[in-house]
């Protein structure tokens, strides 16, 4: 048997355990099912004595303060995890779970933070990819709600928050489309027919306008790549997950708000766009 070292590290402490439950898994039957039994009894009785413990000195207002201190030492802290004494808070392990999915929600220009957990539901908030209605969208939004439901018992039911719009200054020409006499002289420029817009593509309309319509939502932008100003003519529109992809450098844009999913605070420039008779027009001037 090996001594007990004073001050053993966690780490070691965690090794020799591992060690021990692989040599018990070795055993015959007999002497497994033996051990096993000396195992939960010696378990029973370390966790009925630190109950003890515990619940005399948080009724101690002397001992309640060291009490608080031993939780944050990493052993005391892992032996009444173990025990079931104390419990991370839903908050925690909702966020554990979170981080686990998040690589894959990144991997399809998605994202997700959580917002809140109150009376067993938790609350989040989906970003890119994750926020629509497309068949990938939908799957992202059943990732998240399994990896919580099945993480956090806590956690019962998974609500989606709609996104807190982002402060944006709208020329007030651009909210009411007024017919003017010359409405090229205010910066505004006709660029197409609406029914001559493909849906499901990207248009170059000059060389400064792209046009994109996502299931009939039309957007413009103009038509440089925040990386390195580069024409996106050849952009690849992604319409199940939304994203307009870069063909130079493969930077990957929202294709509704023109918000980089690659890197964060990049923007494409988003042009003014109305409808009105049947014709697109696009704001390209002050």
């Amino acid at each position: 048997m090996t001594d007990l070292q004073e001050g053993a590290d966690l780490e070691t402490l965690a090794r020799r355990v591992d060690d021990a439950l692989a040599a018990v898994a070795g055993l015959d039957p007999a002497a497994r099912t033996a051990a096993e039994e000396l195992r939960a009894a010696l378990e029973e009785i370390h966790r009925a004595g630190l109950v003890t413990i515990v619940t005399r000195m948080r009724a101690d207002d002397a001992a309640r303060p060291l009490l608080f201190d031993l939780v944050d030492d990493p052993v005391v802290r892992m032996l009444l995890t173990l025990h079931g004494i104390i419990r991370p808070d839903p908050v925690t392990l909702a966020e554990r779970a979170l981080a686990a999915v998040r690589p894959q929600l990144h991997s399809h220009g998605g994202d997700v933070t959580l917002d809140r957990v109150a009376d067993g539901v938790a609350f989040v908030r989906l970003e890119g990819a994750c926020n629509g209605c497309s068949m990938s969208s939908v799957t992202l939004r059943e990732l998240v709600e399994s990896a919580l439901l099945q993480a956090v018992p806590a956690i019962s039911a998974v609500e989606v928050l709609p996104n807190e719009p982002t402060p944006t200054i709208i020329p007030i020409e651009s909210v009411s489309f007024r017919r003017a006499a010359d409405p090229e002289a205010e910066g505004w420029v006709r660029v197409a027919r609406a029914d001559a817009v493909p849906v499901g593509e990207v248009s170059v309309h000059g060389s400064d306008v792209l046009v994109v319509n996502v299931d009939q939502r039309l957007s413009a932008y103009r038509n440089e790549c925040a990386h390195e100003a580069l024409p996106l003519d050849n952009a690849v529109l992604d319409v199940s997950a939304g994203t307009l992809t870069c063909p130079w450098h493969g930077f990957c844009y929202d294709a509704s708000s023109g918000e980089c999913l690659s890197a964060p605070g990049v923007q494409l420039e988003q042009l003014p766009l109305r409808v009105e008779d049947g014709d697109v027009w696009v704001r390209v001037g002050p």
